[in-house]
């Protein structure tokens, strides 16, 4: 039975009820049943199933030896569940037009009185269908690899925001790239590539992220983006307002290809890929362009030398720090609670002050960001008259086992451009963090083991009902 034929029969059955169907409904359901009854999207779940299982076991056993922290293993896996979500979307998404082209069942969907805008968003709907599922999936993974910390519903919920607006994005360029593609393989191609290229720089080095160029393709890169956003507030303990401008990457991604899909490319869907792009600028000047704009974004965003003036340093006299802890041996992942009391020791008021919190690793190691242990690294103290004294209160999360001093610095205000001030140091704080104790180290095998095995056996239900289907048609006809 043809599309035209099917659509005609749902269109008649809906007007015998009084309902008229909406166009794109009857696409998204075609599409929806399509899909997972064909067996496409069982069988990319079960690749993902058996991915997460492994990397999860992997995960523990890493865990094991080293002794990762929780918070970071279940940060590790919903980034984990969050690109291969949006790579399942990505893939049938670039299939959706121009597999239909070359399947020849594009023409009796064009043929029907549906506008090509509708057909391509009951599509985009049909291929987002797989995000939802891919995400619970990953829901018992980051529970047992959490073991028990709280940062499990935080974590899954700004995943499935995050998650979602990726999948939204690449799904939709996968479309995109499926309209105006010569081919379904150029199109899958193209997309696999352009994965890559947003993915690769998620897994550089913490060392090759850094400077401006790294800021940079941190801030316009929503995958890069996404993860640093997750690290900083999940195991970092950075606040989600502070950590806003990452997402924003996210949100303007989906924004605008969805802008693109649905305003520019769907209405101009044809059954030759050239009349869809014929509009389009030569793919060269497209990477042209691309690469003068890379190149003046990076050039802008790298500052420049700035040679400095010797000043002199005006002391301040009178201003003390104190804290009320010496020592004290944590466990990584353990917080850390201390107080700070500055005083004016001295006869006259004192100058606006910051108090700042630094960490220094003692020995040989990576150098440590203050940023990354505590949620507020400095904090404002208004002037403070003669003998006068304020009160703060500090945290500090362990995250890498070692030695480490941590100490406080009071920095008064200068009195103009042309002046400086004197910073007050106060004593230091010995902090000896040892390795995360595991509590569940066999506790991920149920679920990676489980969960394939699952997907399996509900894959096998619709060829089983195939063949009995296939054995009882000759059946019937005898």
């Amino acid at each position: 039975m043809s599309v035209v034929q099917q659509r005609s029969e749902r269109v008649e059955v809906a007007e015998r009820h009084g309902v008229a169907a909406p166009v794109w409904w009857l696409v998204f359901r075609r599409e929806f049943i399509d899909l997972w009854t064909g067996g496409r999207v069982l069988l990319l779940l079960i690749l993902f199933s058996l991915v997460m299982s492994v990397t999860s076991a992997l995960r523990e056993l890493e865990s094991s030896l080293s002794l990762i922290p929780p918070v970071e293993m279940a940060f590790l896996t919903i980034l984990s569940g969050i690109s291969f979500g949006l790579f399942v979307g990505m893939v049938i998404g670039a299939d959706s037009i121009s597999g239909e082209r070359e399947r020849a069942t594009l023409e009796p969907l064009l043929l029907t009185p549906a506008k090509p805008r509708q057909i391509v968003f009951g599509k985009f709907l049909a291929a987002m269908s797989p995000w939802p599922v891919t995400f619970l999936l990953t829901i018992p993974y980051v529970v047992v690899l959490a073991h028990g910390d709280n940062v499990v519903q935080e974590g899954l919920l700004l995943g499935a925001l995050l998650g979602g607006l990726l999948a939204i994005a690449f799904t939709g360029f996968g479309m995109l790239v499926s309209i105006w593609a010569k081919s379904n393989r150029a199109s899958l191609f193209a997309s696999l590539v352009v994965y890559l290229v947003f993915l690769i720089p998620t897994q550089w080095p913490g060392s090759a992220q850094k400077g401006d160029l790294g800021y940079l393709i941190q801030q316009f890169n929503p995958l890069q983006a996404s993860s640093e956003f997750l690290e900083k507030v999940l195991v970092n303990n950075r606040t989600v307002a502070e950590k806003m401008p990452y997402m924003l990457a996210a949100i303007f991604a989906a924004v605008g290809v969805v802008a693109v899909l649905f305003l520019y490319a769907a209405p101009r869907l044809r059954l030759d890929r050239d009349a869809s792009r014929s509009r389009l600028p030569r793919p060269g000047r497209v990477a042209s362009v691309l690469l003068v704009a890379g190149a003046t974004l990076a050039l802008v965003a790298t500052p420049a030398t700035r040679a400095q003036a010797a000043v002199a340093t005006a002391p301040v006299h009178g201003l003390q720090i104190s804290v009320d802890l010496e020592y004290k041996t944590v466990s990584a992942g353990d917080e850390v609670e201390f107080n700070t009391v500055v005083t004016n020791a001295g006869a006259a008021a004192s100058p606006p002050m910051n108090v700042a919190m630094n960490i220094v690793k003692t020995g040989k190691g990576e150098p440590v960001d203050p940023e990354d242990w505590s949620p507020e690294r400095t904090q404002q103290v208004a002037s403070l008259a003669p003998g006068e004294t304020s009160e703060l209160t500090w945290t500090v999360e362990a995250i890498l086992e070692g030695d480490y001093m941590v100490y406080m610095t009071v920095l008064p205000q200068p009195t103009g451009p042309n002046a400086t001030s004197q910073p007050v140091s106060s004593s230091g704080i010995h902090l000896t963090v040892k390795s995360f104790a595991k509590s569940n180290p066999g506790g991920v095998l149920p679920v990676a083991i489980g969960t394939p095995v699952a997907l399996m056996a509900i894959a096998l239900v619709p060829i089983v009902r195939r063949r009995r289907a296939k054995d009882q048609a000759p059946q019937d006809e005898s």
